[in-house]
């Protein structure tokens, strides 16, 4: 399993003035990441997500990685489908310009993005999952064909010679990225890597993501592009100090909270869906629980609630202060959740890898969490767990 780097360009409680720092540190995080060994960066793709992610032009932070590294791989993941959001001729040619900048280091990530950037862009939520798998069709023909066309229902795009070309043959790596079961059986079916996500549930509940995604590759008869990604990879909350005591020190615990806390917000998505699957009353697809729950219904905030990781995430979300050794023992068992020692983040790093996961997307700059602390876990983990795992 390789070890990735996976950046929102997060800080919590940012102010504008201090937004080019960010991109700074952000920078600073990749080029230890690249000398350390990491498999990739990725770079997330959000717009009007305030201090959750100011990464609204991920092309433009992978041009600059691309100048300012040598080795590590370059990921969006993912580029919004929807062709309201990006173009399926811009996409392509933005990403043949950085695969060619980064000397063949380009990975494709397609997200087909929700609720809140549909509403801005005037998206068609219902045709979001086929523009995305006919975007997947069109990118290997795009890259490769001096005379490309496309006519469907959705869109309709002119003979062109879509330049420039990217250098990787036959071309970049494709992934997609989602939650709900039907994006892993999606790209399982094209052919495509998954990416995955975590958030405070067992890595025991990506398994069956899995296995939707390998058994969907198997009967994959019509690859979309000309080589086949059977790659699955898992984002998740990372942070590794040389200590015990210093990990929780550093905050990075209730700077998970701070995360899952947030996204149902920025997703437009309902908080009573993240604190069901936490508790495991249904499994973590977003999908299937608004077909089983009313959306609208309030769910109760409960500081003194009787499962301890949603009484530390009401707390924190009503403005309560949070101790940090209770936080620690509280995320401790969240086998998902990796924040320790370097023994600690390595055991939790191979139940991932023991469910199949072949990429781990480490989550590191986040929340409140300062940039030293990021910058200290970026590198004992590139030094120390890195070449553990990627052997």
């Amino acid at each position: 399993m390789k070890i990735d780097m996976f950046s929102e360009l997060q800080r919590a409680g940012w102010a504008r003035k201090n937004e080019g720092q960010l991109i700074e540190d952000s920078i600073e995080l990749a080029k230890i990441a690249d000398e350390t060994g990491y498999g990739a960066w990725w770079q997330v793709e959000h717009h009007g997500s305030n201090s959750f992610s100011i990464s609204s032009a991920p092309e433009l932070f992978n041009t600059i990685l691309a100048r300012e590294t040598k080795n590590i791989r370059i990921g969006h993941a993912g580029v919004l489908s929807p062709f309201k959001i990006n173009h399926p001729l811009k996409i392509a040619a933005r990403a043949a310009f950085l695969d060619i900048l980064s000397g063949g280091r380009f990975e494709q990530g397609l997200a087909r993005s929700s609720g809140n950037e549909w509403l801005r862009f005037e998206v068609d939520g219902d045709t979001s999952r086929v523009q995305t798998s006919e975007l997947c069709r069109m990118l290997p023909r795009m890259w490769s064909d001096e005379r490309f066309s496309w006519k469907s229902d959705l869109i309709e795009i002119p003979e062109i010679d879509v330049v420039p070309k990217p250098v990787q043959k036959p071309h970049p790596p494709m992934w997609l990225t989602g939650t709900a079961q039907a994006a892993f059986e999606q790209a399982g079916s094209l052919g495509v890597g998954a990416i995955a996500t975590t958030m405070l549930w067992p890595v025991e509940s990506i398994s069956g993501l899995v296995d939707a995604y390998r058994k969907a590759l198997e009967a994959c008869d019509e690859p979309a592009g000309d080589v086949v990604n059977d790659q699955f990879g898992c984002f998740t909350f990372v942070h590794c100090a040389a200590t015990k005591s210093e990990a929780i020190a550093s905050g990075a615990c209730e700077a998970a909270l701070w995360y899952a806390n947030a996204a149902p917000a920025v997703f437009n998505n309902p908080r009573g869906a993240l604190i069901d699957a936490i508790r495991g009353l249904h499994a973590p697809d977003l999908d299937s629980w608004r077909h089983t729950h009313d959306v609208e219904a309030a769910y109760e905030v409960d500081p003194d609630d009787p499962v301890p990781v949603v009484r530390l995430l009401n707390r924190q979300f009503l403005g309560m202060e949070i101790d940090p050794e209770e936080a620690y023992e509280v995320l401790d068992p969240i086998d998902s959740v990796i924040i320790g020692d370097p023994d600690t983040c390595l055991a939790k790093m191979k139940k991932f890898e023991d469910v199949g996961v072949d990429r781990l997307l480490a989550l590191q700059q986040l929340g409140t969490l300062s940039h030293e602390h990021a910058r200290r876990s970026v590198r004992l983990i590139g030094e120390e767990l890195v070449p553990q795992l990627d052997s």
